[in-house]
């Protein structure tokens, strides 16, 4: 038992030690990425930190799996040029018995990440979007959806349209049971407009079937109502602008995405990439796991074998290979080329199957 112990104390501390230096690594490139956005934004220097610090998170969490093949590098190496694994091994122990502590470190590592770490990213990444929005493109998020439906905002020098519909097709260019809230420049209220459908066209929304009612004319509303068969309001919105409004499924606690994603079906529109998203971070613990195998794989043989280099490289490839073959699988689900659940657990799955059958073949073959 103590010798579980021991390997995990061992590589949660490597772990710890590698998550740092890139935690300091990572503030420094954020900082001079920020200072690059902002440099025409009149931003000072506390608020440059605290962009800074709202950046590093979401960074942090993406490289995560690197971080921990690394970790697991470190410290097999140094296991095998202390000798320390022909010892445990010379006691009885097999390979796979020395990688259970380490693994159930990554599992439980994996476990936090997705757990609390992810909500963490949600929130930062939230806000620098806001901020980012106020130094840069002068507007906030237009486009939200709720359990009462979708609710999009454009605005010009005029004054704010405030949009709400039941029902959006997946690109949210046709909305149906719609209605508009115009809004003058000091924010009182100027017309409301319901239809039955929404188009978004070239410079304007074109409803069919609406009724509208004028608040600035000082008459009765409903007396003086009007009906249209057809009816354009100008918007600046294009399809970009609502696909963007929508954020990266990354900004959404993984606690609240399930509801999200109904919502989204609810409200018409495809929330496959929000989908693959939600099983990737599921699959999240298994790929750490994977990245365990996979340094272990290549490590675990005493540096009197030599070709040391040749092996850490081979397991750096590999691990590299894995990630972006994840991330590629991700891309293929979200564009609908492959099945969700493939696209997030087929490329950590295949990669365990991998490194295990390796670790068997170099172990005991």
């Amino acid at each position: 038992m103590k010798l579980y112990l021991y390997f995990a104390k061992r590589f949660g501390w490597t772990l710890m030690w590698m998550f740092s230096v890139f935690m300091v690594l990572s503030a420094l490139l954020e900082m001079i990425e920020v200072l690059r956005l902002f440099s025409d934004a009149g931003v000072g220097v506390l608020e440059t930190l605290r962009l800074t610090a709202l950046r590093v998170p979401a960074g942090l969490y993406q490289i995560l799996p690197l971080v921990v093949i690394l970790a697991t590098l470190t410290m097999f190496l140094n296991l095998a040029r202390t000798s320390e694994l022909v010892v445990v091994r010379a006691a009885g122990r097999s390979a796979l018995s020395n990688l259970l502590s380490p693994l159930a470190v990554a599992l439980l590592v994996g476990a936090l990440a997705v757990g609390v770490f992810n909500p963490i990213v949600a929130a930062t990444s939230r806000q620098y979007d806001l901020l980012e929005g106020r130094y840069l493109k002068g507007r906030e998020s237009i486009l939200s959806v709720s359990k009462e439906g979708l609710w999009l905002r454009q605005g010009d020098d005029t004054g704010q349209v405030v949009i709400r519909a039941s029902r959006a097709n997946r690109d949210g260019t046709v909305l149906s049971d719609v209605s508009f809230f115009g809004f003058g420049p000091g924010g009182k209220a100027s017309y409301r407009v319901e239809a039955a459908e929404a188009r978004l066209g070239p410079g304007a929304w074109e409803l069919s079937r609406a009724k509208r009612w004028r608040f600035d004319t000082g008459r009765n509303p409903e007396a003086n109502a009007e009906r249209f068969a057809r009816l354009a309001i100008p918007s600046e919105l294009t399809q970009d602008h609502i696909r963007d409004g929508f954020g990266e499924p990354s900004s959404i606690p993984i606690w609240e995405l399930p509801a999200f994603i109904d919502r989204l079906k609810q409200a018409g529109f495809s929330a496959r990439r929000h989908e693959v998203w939600f099983q990737t971070e599921l699959a999240q613990p298994l790929l750490l796991v994977t990245m365990v195998m996979i340094g272990a794989g290549f490590t675990m043989r005493h540096t009197r074998f030599g070709r040391t280099g040749l092996m850490v490289l081979s397991a750096l490839l590999m691990g590299f290979g894995l990630y972006f073959l994840r991330n590629f699988a991700q891309i293929l689900g979200e564009n609908g080329q492959i099945p969700v659940v493939i696209a997030a657990w087929a490329p950590p799955l295949a990669g365990l199957l991998f490194a295990l059958g390796f670790l068997l073949h170099i172990e005991d073959g």
